[in-house]
């Protein structure tokens, strides 16, 4: 069995948007469901949030389904231009753990860059904070119209940083149509379920 083999989902967004947070509810909720799932974290030179979701995730998966990629440039150089790195990642998991359903790839990046080869990823979110300003929705990076699922996260932090929820709604509308648009609070555990939903309808129960 080979990378091919298993649902492989993308999670891209600019640094501080909350990517790891919300892999750090979506396994749980996977697991929960009866999916064995396993995880990639892309980072420059550093297995910082590979160790921070390991931790996390001591009692749900198995260690070695927990990995880092140093892709010693740009992350998104890992999943856009060479994936190779990440692929390897894939078969490794697949060798090991032929039942696996499904594999969260984490990579930062801006609206341009991080966007997934559709070799790597069958399904691709693109992780937004509101702290970003509302005004991100409406810029019409390749990330926020090429997702298949934008999520707006940090909702929470509305109030405080003067964004308007509606604002983002309608502007996300707009921008990306029919294409759908979660938004997500991690702390509270808000919006998650939609996410979810959105993977296994779209790749996990396809």
């Amino acid at each position: 069995m080979g990378y091919r083999d298993v649902a492989k989902v993308g999670l891209g967004g600019p640094v501080g948007s909350g990517k790891t947070a919300l892999v750090q509810q979506l396994v749980p909720r996977l697991d929960d469901a009866g999916y064995e799932v396993g995880v990639i974290a892309n980072d420059i030179m550093t297995q910082e949030d590979a160790d921070r979701l390991r931790e996390s995730f001591a009692d749900r998966i198995p260690e070695e389904l927990v990995a880092g990629v140093e892709t010693g440039a740009c992350p998104h150089t890992g999943i856009r231009e060479d994936p190779s790195m990440n692929l390897a990642k894939i078969d490794e998991f697949t060798e090991a753990h032929p039942e696996l359903d499904v594999v969260l790839i984490e990579s930062g990046g801006d609206n341009l860059a991080a966007t997934f080869n559709p070799e790597l990823a069958d399904y691709f979110m693109f992780v937004i904070s509101v702290a970003e300003g509302d005004d991100i929705p409406r810029k019409r990076g390749p990330g926020v119209t090429q997702a298949d699922l934008l999520v707006v996260n940090k909702t929470d932090l509305a109030p405080h940083v003067d964004v308007d929820l509606d604002v983002m709604r309608d502007d996300a509308e707009a921008v990306r149509g029919d294409e759908p648009t979660v938004f997500t609070d991690c702390k509270a555990q808000e919006g998650i379920d939609s996410v979810v939903e959105s993977i296994e309808r779209s790749v996990l129960f396809a």
